[in-house]
């Protein structure tokens, strides 16, 4: 690792990068969809958070607004989602997750949890510990971060 010699929170720092990396990539090859991270990342925050404007969703998921409208589109023409006229203003769209969309993500977040647990069962007590303290340190981090999602934290993600 890129780390000075002796600096551990450092190398834990880069550690941790790539096992949250793998884990996420894991999780997603497991939930055996064809959305792509992305698209599953804006499924989620449109049913967390929605309905909401594309803007609002690019703001939320730190993208480029033309980003947003080609992940949108996509979504659409998935059925995942649904866009309608912003009733205070007709020239925006407000957008929704469709029966289909919420379903998609039920389904891909108890796959994902499947895996976990079953992976899980097959620790000792002692790892398991370790494990739900690790989990109880991250979400501290993450709700100590100013700019942490208020989604993350509740676990409303994909």
């Amino acid at each position: 690792m890129n780390a000075a010699p002796g600096d551990i929170t450092t190398e834990l720092a880069a550690r941790l990068r790539l096992t949250v990396a793998r884990t996420a990539r894991r999780l997603r090859q497991e939930a055996g969809s064809d959305l792509g991270p992305a698209q599953a990342s804006a499924l989620a925050t449109i049913e967390t958070h929605g309905p909401l404007a594309p803007s609002e969703l690019a703001h939320r998921e730190r993208i480029k607004r033309p980003t947003a409208t080609r992940i949108v589109g996509s979504l659409e023409r998935l059925g995942l989602i649904e866009r309608v006229a912003d009733p205070s203003d007709g020239r925006c769209s407000i957008l929704s997750a469709s029966a289909e969309g919420r379903a998609l993500l039920r389904r891909l977040r108890a796959r994902k949890t499947a895996y976990l647990a079953q992976r899980l069962r097959d620790l000792d007590p002692d790892d398991l510990a370790a494990l739900e303290r690790a989990a109880e340190v991250l979400e501290r981090m993450l709700e100590q971060d100013p700019t942490a999602e208020q989604s993350a934290r509740r676990g409303g993600r994909a």
